[in-house]
């Protein structure tokens, strides 16, 4: 079985798939929580408010080391569940960038890259620890890598992960993009 999962702040689409080079189906498809809801701020630990930064590195801190303790166990709670399907044995962290946020010059821009670099940190680590192999992928260069791997378009990729989620919901663009990086890794 390949695990996709298409992060987000505080937390991410998960779509199982069997393995197949060729053909693929959806085992599963959901969504998990990678932010504690009772921990305030724990969605967006690098900001204090709307558009404004956390200044406070001991309150970042400590948000950081809840969100890693509750991503371990969510995640934990995901492999263990989905193992009645069989064993994951990969996976693919889809991601919209991988920028630096330290490169980013503008205040609020650079929290919203420190939550993306912080929830996908956590997740690689919490799957590496269910000892599952994981593969990192941008979302803009999904399709056209899988589309690669079907010996075909990008939107004859496109067309084959919508059709997988014909009797699935919700079949969004999160849980389709995790689909398509769960494919490419299968």
């Amino acid at each position: 079985m390949t695990l996709g999962l298409r992060v987000k702040s505080g937390w991410a689409a998960a779509v199982l798939l069997t393995n197949s080079r060729t053909s693929a189906a959806v085992v599963d498809s959901r969504v998990i929580e990678l932010a504690d809801a009772d921990a305030p701020h724990s969605r967006q630990p690098f900001h204090v408010a709307f558009g404004t930064a956390q200044t406070d590195s001991a309150k970042v801190k400590q948000l950081v080391r809840g969100i890693e303790r509750f991503s371990r166990r969510s995640v934990r709670t995901l492999i263990e569940e989905l193992h009645e399907h069989g064993r994951v044995r990969r996976a693919a962290v889809v991601v919209a960038s991988l920028t630096d946020p330290a490169s980013l010059a503008n205040q609020h821009m650079r929290a919203h890259a420190s939550e993306g670099t912080l929830f996908r940190n956590v997740l690689v680590d919490a799957l590496a620890r269910c000892g599952v192999n994981v593969r990192v992928v941008l979302e803009r260069e999904v399709y056209e890598l899988l589309a690669k791997r079907l010996h075909g378009s990008p939107l004859m990729a496109r067309k084959k992960v919508t059709a997988l989620g014909e009797t699935v919901s919700p079949w969004r663009a999160e849980q389709k993009v995790a689909a398509a990086g769960a494919w490419l890794v299968s």
